[in-house]
């Protein structure tokens, strides 16, 4: 007995000591950690910013949704709660609720207790779902029902009104798990969405907005305590990307490239459209398109942009560097005059022209309007191989285009020093490197442009929450030929129209210019048997506006019946009467195809 007085005496005193500890000596602490054991912090997911086109149009928008959730460590089987009539505290089952749940939410009551309580014998949840993605009037019939554990936590449902209408340019949203840790330590999963292709992956950091939090007390049963304080740190919504893109060019323009990737079975076809003058990009339309709202239908490699994924030889579109920079140079004049046979031997390589055809005297317009290899290594080889090199570098062949997207392909270009035999003679006409869609389009805007070139800009501004604008900055220029050079450019490419290889890109009461090209391509096996097929072109010649590339990969069939003339004149057509582009009041000024009167030579 004495034995047991003096341990109950030994637990006494203990107790006193420490409860003057706690109250006495160490108060503040000892309040802390009780508090900090009851707190729990909730995040404030923010609204994701909108992506919009030129004129405000939403292309890509997120609607509110609520997950339902409970901690199944904090549920009790019964528990009271005050009676919203009689105002006093009553006792209810929690399988009651459950049921009210169900019934609410039109759910199976068994699924929805499993959701609540757990599987028997399993190890409980921190984080369980009931069901996910609800509108808020369904949220509010939950929440009616008085269910203490119950939490709504706040999503964004991402939503494409225009399907695939510039589908592999916004990219889309996938969820991922998230592990989160609460202040006892205690860890739960939860999924959240995130960008990962296009515009949703590069711009995220725009759009998603920063998170904020709600702080306060929960009691033992995990309910919080009403009386408790409750600290809200307001979320800050994501901002909206306002794009150049023009919704009803961009829609032309994808009709036209799918109805030609159809007509000629073609791997892909593609378009890019720009202004002349600002390189504002208007549409990158791909007969692949995808719909963001179902991403996993569309084959991984065409859920990006092809203008700027994939690169090819651009074959004779290849020419105008070269024919740009001996007009530069001085090496040539348009009227300059060659003797251009359909094979030409250089040192122990021969260069051919795709047709047969007889001895021609020819001006260097001329063999630039009828795309002529032969003709073309001779403008070449009055330049140096660094030159000409230096001058397609500073084109921005063989680097990205950064326009805001991922995945941009810069091509392949090896340093001059590198180049093979062959090789040196091919870079001339447009083969033995490869470039994007998007990179022709910039070639053919600074020709346009009074030599002037201007980087491409897919982003026109970025939009607060609360409507402050903030543009972007303006794009990088560089003068790449002088003003002169760009409108003898332009004068032979309206030769290549009215008289050469692009008599089917004419468009009726406007002045029309460009560069068609067809190149050699590797198919599956690495055979270099498929092939090229794009034509670049601006309007109006004299004082162009709008450039509008279009390429076709691997088209089927006889080579000599390929043409994308139709689905350039029907883009270029579709830009002139959205921007109410006047008629051309001029007649057209080309270039003699050949030396002396006589003009009618066949091909």
């Amino acid at each position: 007995m004495r034995l047991a007085l003096v341990l109950v005496l030994v637990l006494l005193v203990s107790l006193m000591v420490r409860l003057v500890w706690i109250q006495g000596i160490d108060p503040a602490n000892a309040a802390k950690a009780a508090v900090d054991a009851r707190t729990t912090t909730q995040v404030i997911e923010p609204v994701r910013g909108d992506i919009l086109d030129s004129e405000g149009g939403v292309l890509a928008t997120s609607i509110v949704r609520y997950d339902l959730v409970v901690d199944q460590r904090q549920v009790k089987a019964t528990y009271t709660k005050r009676d919203p009539v009689t105002k006093k505290r009553v006792s209810v089952d929690a399988k009651d609720d459950v049921k009210a749940l169900a019934d609410a939410l039109g759910l199976d009551e068994e699924a929805v207790s499993l959701a609540v309580f757990g599987k028997e014998g399993a190890a409980k949840k921190g984080y369980s779902v009931i069901i996910k993605s609800i509108t808020p009037e369904a949220k509010d019939k939950a929440e009616d029902v008085g269910f203490p554990y119950l939490q709504a936590i706040q999503t964004s449902q991402r939503s494409y009104p225009n399907g695939t209408l510039a589908g592999p340019v916004l990219g889309f949203m996938q969820t991922q798990l998230k592990e989160n840790t609460d202040a006892a330590g205690n860890k739960s999963t939860e999924e959240v969405s995130a960008g990962v292709e296009g515009l949703e992956l590069s711009q995220n950091d725009a759009l998603s907005g920063t998170p904020g939090e709600r702080v306060y007390e929960k009691g033992a049963d995990g309910v919080r305590i009403p009386s408790a304080p409750l600290t809200e740190t307001a979320a800050v919504d994501g901002q909206d990307v306002k794009l150049t893109i023009d919704s009803d060019i961009q829609w032309r323009a994808m009709e036209a490239v799918m109805a030609k990737q159809k007509e000629f079975k073609a791997e892909w076809v593609n378009a890019v459209v720009m202004e002349a003058k600002t390189s504002r990009i208007l549409a990158l339309a791909d007969s692949t398109s995808m719909d963001p709202n179902d991403p996993a239908a569309t084959e991984t490699r065409y859920r990006s942009s092809t203008t700027v994924t994939q690169a090819f030889e651009p074959g004779s579109t290849g020419k105008v560097p070269t024919f740009a920079l001996a007009l530069e140079q001085g090496a040539v004049s348009a009227t300059s005059e060659f003797t251009v046979p359909n094979a030409l031997k250089i040192g122990k390589e021969t260069i051919n022209d795709s047709l047969k055809h007889q001895k021609f005297e020819m001006t260097a317009a001329g063999v630039f309007a009828r795309s002529y290899n032969t003709g073309t290594v001779q403008i070449g080889e009055k330049l140096s191989d660094q030159d000409r090199y230096d001058f397609m570098r500073k084109l921005g062949i063989g680097s990205k285009i950064d326009i805001g997207l991922n995945g941009a392909n810069a091509g392949l270009l090896a340093n001059y020093s590198d180049w093979e035999r062959r090789q040196r003679l091919t870079t001339m006409f447009g083969q033995g490197y490869t470039q994007t869609t998007l990179h022709t389009a910039s070639i053919m805007q600074a020709i346009g442009n009074g030599g002037v070139q201007v980087a491409p800009k897919l982003i026109d501004s970025y939009i607060d929450p609360d409507g402050t604008v903030h543009k972007t900055e303006d794009s990088a220029t560089q003068r790449v030929v002088s003003e002169k050079t760009s409108a003898t450019m332009r004068r032979m490419m309206e030769t290549v129209v009215t008289d050469g290889t692009s008599t089917k890109m004419q468009i009726a009461g406007y002045r029309v210019g460009g560069k068609s090209g067809t190149a050699q391509a590797q198919g599956d096996d690495g055979k270099f048997d498929q092939h090229t097929s794009s034509f670049a072109g601006m309007v109006p010649i004299d004082d162009p506006q709008y450039i509008v590339v279009v390429t076709m990969q691997h088209p089927q069939g006889n080579w000599r019946s390929w043409t994308v003339g139709d689905t350039f004149t029907s883009i270029m057509k579709a830009v002139l009467a959205k921007n109410s582009v006047a008629p051309t009041t001029t007649e057209p000024n080309p270039f003699k195809v050949f030396v002396g009167e006589n003009q009618n030579y066949g091909w």
